[in-house]
Parts: C-alpha cells; sequence; structure tokens
C-alpha cells in the first residue's frame, strides 16, 4: 500500500473534509486572538498611563502567556480523557471578563488580573479548537491546522490597527466596546460545540483507528526535545517582535506610536499569510522539510534587520513573519502524527509551549531592554533561528509510515 493510497483510506474513514467548521474556527479564532492582542497593542498606552517599567511591560505579557501555557496542556490532555464539547464558548467568557476588566482597571494589579483572565480564555480556546481542526479536516491535517491558524494570525494582527484607530483615539475605555466581539464569538462557539458532540467525536476516533504507525519510543523522546527547542526559537523571537517592536521603532527611528502600530501590522500580517502556507505545503512535502525551511531560512533576514534603516526594517519584516510563522502549523501536524490518538495533548502541550515561551521571552527581554536598551535585544535575537540546525535530527514520519505499510 503506498502512502497516497493510506492517505485516502484515512481521509474517508474520517469523512469529507468539513469547511464549514474550519471557517468557523477560524473566525473565532481570528475574533479570540484580536482581542488577545489589543493587550500588548495597548502597551504605550498603558506604559504612560500606568507609569509602568519595560520589566512591568514584560510582566504584564508573561502574566498572560504563563497562564495561558500552565493550562493548556492540562486542558488538552483532559479533553483526550473527558471531550469538553462547549469548553469552547466557556473559554470566551473568560476572555470577555478579562476585556471588561482591562477597560476599567485603575492599577496595574488588576491590569495583571485582567490579562490572567484573557490568558485562562486562550487555555481553554486553543487546544479544544485544534481538535475541532483535526476533526473536520478529512484527512487534510496540515490545510485544516493552517486554516484554524490563519484565523489567528489576522486576528493578532488586527490589534495594532484596533488600537491605532479605536483605542487611542477613544481611550483604554473603549476596550469594552469590544466585549459585543466576545458574546459574538461564544455564539459561534456554541454551535460549533453541538456539531463536536454530535460528529467530531466519532470522526476522530475513525481517523484515529487507522493510524496504525507506533514509532519507537526513543523517536519520540528525540522529536518532541527537538520540537521544544524550535518552539523556543520561534517563540522567543516573536515575543521581541511583538512586545517590543513598537519601542524599537519610536526609539530609533523617532516615529510617531501610530507609525509604530502600523508597522506592528505589517509584520503580523505577513505572519498570518505565513501560517495559512505551511500547513498545505507540510500536507504536500512532508512536515519536517516545511520546519527546516521556515526555521532556519529566516536567519538571513534577523541578521540584518537591526543593522536596517526605517525603510528596510519594515521591508525585511514581511520575509520574517512569512517564513517564520509557517512552522507552527507543521510542527502541530508533526506531533499529532507522532502522537496519534492524542491530539488534545499535543495541542495543548504544543500551544500551551507557544504561549510559555513567548512569556518568559517577553519577561526577560523586558529586564534586558531597561538595561541595555531595546535595541540590543534585536541584535542578540538575530541568532535564535540558528536553533533551526536541530531539525535534521527529527525523525521523517513520512517514511516511516510508508515503511510500515509497506510490511
Amino acid at each position: 500500500m503506498n502512502e497516497s493510497v493510506q492517505a485516502v483510506r484515512a481521509a474517508s474513514s474520517a469523512g469529507r473534509t468539513v469547511i464549514s467548521i474550519l471557517a468557523a474556527i477560524s473566525f473565532c479564532h481570528l475574533l479570540n486572538d484580536m482581542m488577545q492582542s489589543l493587550l500588548p497593542a495597548l502597551y504605550p498606552m498603558l506604559k504612560g498611563s500606568y507609569r509602568l517599567s519595560f520589566g512591568q511591560i514584560g510582566l504584564l505579557t508573561f502574566t498572560f502567556q504563563f497562564t495561558a501555557s500552565l493550562l493548556q496542556p492540562l486542558i488538552g490532555a483532559l479533553a483526550d480523557r473527558r471531550p469538553l464539547p462547549y469548553s469552547l464558548a466557556t473559554g470566551m467568557g473568560f476572555t470577555l471578563v478579562g476585556l471588561l476588566l482591562l477597560a476599567a482597571a485603575p492599577s496595574f494589579a488588576l491590569l495583571l488580573v485582567a490579562a490572567a483572565l484573557i490568558g485562562t480564555g486562550s487555555s481553554v480556546f486553543h487546544p479544544e479548537s485544534s481538535r475541532v481542526a483535526r476533526m473536520a479536516s478529512g484527512g487534510k491535517h496540515g490545510l485544516a491546522q493552517s486554516i484554524f491558524q490563519v484565523g489567528g494570525n489576522f486576528g493578532s494582527a488586527a490589534g495594532p490597527l484596533l488600537a491605532a484607530f479605536i483605542v487611542l483615539p477613544f481611550g483604554q475605555s473603549s476596550v469594552a466596546w469590544f466585549s459585543g466581539v466576545a458574546l459574538l464569538g461564544m455564539f459561534v462557539l456554541f454551535n460549533v460545540g453541538h456539531w463536536y458532540k454530535k460528529h467530531g467525536l466519532m470522526r476522530l476516533k475513525r481517523a484515529a483507528g487507522h493510524a496504525t504507525v507506533s514509532h519507537p519510543r526513543r523517536h519520540v523522546t528525540v522529536a518532541l526535545v527537538v520540537l521544544l527547542l524550535l518552539i523556543f526559537s520561534k517563540f522567543f523571537y516573536l515575543a521581541s517582535i511583538s512586545s517590543y517592536y513598537t519601542f524599537y521603532l519610536i526609539d530609533s527611528f523617532h516615529v510617531s506610536v501610530r507609525s509604530a502600530q502600523l508597522h506592528l501590522f505589517l509584520f503580523l500580517a505577513s505572519a498570518a499569510v505565513g501560517g495559512m502556507v505551511g500547513g498545505p505545503l507540510g500536507d504536500r512535502f512532508g512536515s519536517k522539510y516545511i520546519i527546516w525551511v521556515s526555521i532556519l531560512g529566516v536567519l538571513p533576514f534577523t541578521l540584518l534587520l537591526p543593522h536596517a534603516n526605517l525603510f528596510w526594517t519594515g521591508v525585511l519584516t514581511v520575509p520574517i513573519g512569512l517564513i517564520l510563522a509557517s512552522a507552527f502549523p507543521a510542527i502541530v501536524v508533526y506531533a499529532q502524527d507522532l502522537l496519534p490518538g492524542r491530539t488534545g495533548t499535543v495541542a495543548g502541550l504544543f500551544f500551551g509551549l507557544a504561549f510559555g515561551m513567548g512569556s518568559v521571552g517577553a519577561a526577560v527581554l523586558g529586564k534586558l531592554a531597561d538595561t541595555v536598551g531595546v535595541a540590543f535585544i534585536y541584535q542578540l535575537c538575530a541568532f535564535l533561528p540558528l536553533i533551526g540546525l536541530l531539525t535534521v535530527l527529527l525523525p521523517n514520519v513520512r517514511h516511516e509510515a510508508h515503511r510500515a505499510a509497506a510490511a
């Protein structure tokens, strides 16, 4: 049996790709991450209003992302054992409460509580939505992950625009206006949860029944360690952009806050496009090769960025966002193929690691920026993609599946 026949049978066992469900969770991912991206987009305003240091800015990011990273693996593992179809709408409810508190927080301590609530909402949403993407994939796992993740990427990209054109002109209290967006997300996710309960679980079980390849424990261990280090490389670098890029542009090139937010949007929009292409390319060529190209291929551009003028800084962030973001759908699919039957655990682990690495990166880089300046962190982080060389140690899951099928 060749690999293409095996893929067709797996897709048939899981049912056809349900585009309507993939579109729904991608749309809700857009809403979820758009609301969550308001927090870092507000940093310049919050820094002035609350007289925050870069270290406190890093602590805000740490609180949001650490809350998400701590809970996501637990929720993913729990969902593998006991499905939670309507937890998606509940997670959006936490985000709603966090937004309302962020709009009216009178102190830095309550800003931290708001960040924790938003992080809790994310901890529920991401692993369960990734499970739904697998359920609705019809065997096109990379495509499904990319459709799911592209919504989040565009939502993150929209945050700086919302901050520039709504929150900055109307003030911090205008964040409360987005509670209507959260309510819309809760309504859509409730209906997704109904499909999840009625159809999705059966599709996932049928697909898992055809996952007969058992990978050697040594290969699994090595692969997970390498993937963890690649997640560190990717999200530590992304933390330097999402949390401190606006400050870098303001300090280095003396641009306005609005101009800095538009530059951040350019980077995040490029990352959104990159996330969309990574999954389908992984379906076609194999996730390992997409991981290799996306992590290591960004190195020349990160090395040039700290030495560029304003124009070329904006230009260079486009390929950085495109190439770097294409890695994550491939990483998730690779890990789910490596550990069949543990879809929620894998999704929770890797989304949790993504948030965790981002939180640690934001806190560490914030302290470093207070000490040596924000420009230095880009000179240091430029070398992080070198970790991509470790991709050579990843076993080729496709070849192992092909040998097992042919045996």
